[in-house]
């Protein structure tokens, strides 16, 4: 099983990191109202970045250190990368 540490846009501009083994599900979760309090409140979401690992921990890691970009740094990582068009909603 795969492990990802993500980054969505949020509506408002605002970023919103986090973890899940499931890209697809867990966009369709915080586009529906069911996921993270934060995200729940500026909807919708939009996926901008992710990186895949092969343990949960080795992503909650990431995620961690993630969190602690700034807004820039954040933006900065998500201008350059390409989200699969499978991932698009």
């Amino acid at each position: 099983m795969k492990h990802y540490a993500y980054i969505v846009e949020c509506a408002d501009g605002t970023y919103y990191c986090g973890y899940t083994n499931d890209l697809k599900k867990r966009m369709k979760t915080h586009n529906d109202g069911k996921g993270a309090k934060y995200t729940r409140a500026r909807l919708p979401v939009r996926l901008i970045y992710f990186e895949e690992f092969e343990s949960k921990e080795e992503a909650m890691s990431r995620e961690y250190h993630l969190k602690e970009l700034t807004h820039a740094q954040k933006k900065k990582l998500s201008e350059d990368f390409k989200v699969p068009e499978s991932l698009v909603d």
